[in-house]
């Protein structure tokens, strides 16, 4: 019977370094939100302050934004209830998968990854040594950010084009440790939306903390204003056509409005408005959005414990997965209960001699769903072509199992060409299987 295929899941994380601003709203909380309620995915999302730790060594200033982000998650509808929602560091398996990462990840892999080589390379420009002030959680950011992910198995990771290296090398950590210890990790995927903007900061440049150039997302109404005002634009005066293109400002405000809104402030542009006119706009538009959850924002900054209870919560939600996860994954390595050798060793023994062919179904890179069918020493026997959805992938191990070798040539659409050798060896493996199966019933 072919198995019932697992809910789809998508993992997002925040570092909690500071204080949300609107690029974190429009790039990532409000999207990132919408999704959740996506039916058949199920969705993770935690507080990285772990990943904190590599850049800011203020203790105060985790704390309060780790407060400030789950406020802001929670004020802009991220339902607890369906989702996980977590601190990283509630979870202690991660920094032990870490270790078991690291173990199998070559140092090659990691000088390669952007921060690390940007880091090497301002300092030589410098005439330093390539190294000076890179620690060590820096070299390592890439494997903390595998272990969260591979964790809790995570089929897409919702990042920008300047992350995805770092998927990249989630997949070669967990390909490596599923070649050595066997199949334990799904193999994640970026997930890119082009349709998620990126916001100008008020310089015109990247909405980001370290450029300085953020508005807070939650900011008071007035100092919103102030910092709306302060958008970098250029000296047209009023009444002289202003472009689009390149414009900061009505970048932001496309960010916010439909379709319809955007069309009539760039036809103002084109009817030469006025920047501070064009800037009150701005500030109406994105207050109309923002008011109503800054006020639930607010009330929550008033109650830190209720988050905190939240976050726990979260966490007992996350450990019921990773915690006999991680317990599969040390004996998997090795790291056993020595009391139970001999009985072990007297199971492993009988496992050899009962050992089936099985098939396994997964989801790749590209989107496409796959089956491979194994021997019974687990060595590759079929290896089929792209399915689109796991039902289909599903339905054709069905037939494989119900017909045996009458099905082949049913599937010739999902199946490389089979030698003759080959063929004959999983219709032998078919019939292992259906045998068991039937003594079973007996």
């Amino acid at each position: 019977m072919a198995t019932t295929p697992s809910p789809l899941r998508v993992l997002t994380g925040i570092t909690t370094s500071g204080t949300p601003h609107l690029g974190n709203y429009v790039g990532s909380i409000r999207h990132s939100v919408r999704q959740s309620v996506a039916p058949g995915v199920e969705t993770f999302f935690f507080l990285a302050d772990y990943h904190a730790l590599i850049k800011v060594n203020d203790p105060a200033l985790i704390q309060r934004s780790t407060l400030e982000i789950a406020a802001s998650w929670l004020a802009c509808g991220l339902d607890p209830e369906r989702v996980t929602f977590y601190r990283q560091s509630d979870i202690p398996e991660i920094p032990e998968l870490t270790w078991f990462l690291t173990c199998v990840t070559g140092k090659g892999l990691l000088n390669r990854a952007h921060a690390y080589k940007a880091s090497v390379d301002k300092n030589t420009a410098r005439g330093d040594d390539p190294d000076a002030d890179v620690s060590a959680g820096l070299f390592m950011y890439p494997v903390l950010m595998g272990a969260d992910i591979l964790m809790f198995n995570a089929h897409q990771v919702p990042v920008g084009r300047d992350q995805i290296q770092h998927i990249e090398m989630a997949r070669d950590m967990g390909q490596h440790f599923n070649h050595l210890y066997g199949e334990h990790f799904t193999l994640p995927e970026a997930l890119i939306d082009d349709a998620v903007a990126t916001l100008p900061g008020l310089d015109g440049r990247k909405m980001s903390k370290s450029y300085g150039n953020t508005i807070p997302l939650f900011a008071p109404r007035a100092q919103l204003q102030k910092q709306i005002a302060s958008i970098v634009t250029d000296s047209r005066a009023p009444g002289e056509p202003k472009d689009t293109e390149g414009s900061a400002l009505f970048q932001i405000y496309q960010a916010f409005a439909d379709e319809h809104e955007t069309d009539a402030l760039r036809k103002a542009y084109a009817d030469g408005i006025g920047w501070g006119d064009a800037k009150q706009v701005l500030f109406e538009r994105i207050d109309r959005e923002i008011t109503p959850l800054r006020e639930h924002y607010e009330a929550l900054m008033k109650d830190p414990a209720r988050i905190e209870t939240t976050l726990l919560a979260g966490a007992a939600k996350a450990r019921a997965l990773s915690q006999p996860f991680m317990g599969r994954l040390r004996h998997a390595v090795g790291l056993r209960n020595l009391g139970a050798g001999q009985q072990a060793a007297g199971k492993t023994k009988s496992a050899k001699t009962t050992a089936l062919p099985s098939f396994k179904q997964y989801r790749e890179s590209d989107g496409q769903f796959y089956f491979k069918l194994l021997d019974a020493r687990g060595e590759l026997l079929l290896q089929s072509l792209a399915f689109a959805t796991p039902q289909e992938a599903g339905k054709a191990i069905g037939l494989l199992q119900r017909e045996r070798g009458a099905a082949l040539p049913a599937l010739v659409d999902h199946l490389p060409p089979l030698p003759t050798e080959t063929a004959n060896a999983v219709v032998e493996a078919l019939n292992v299987l259906a045998n068991s199966g039937e003594d079973k019933k007996k």
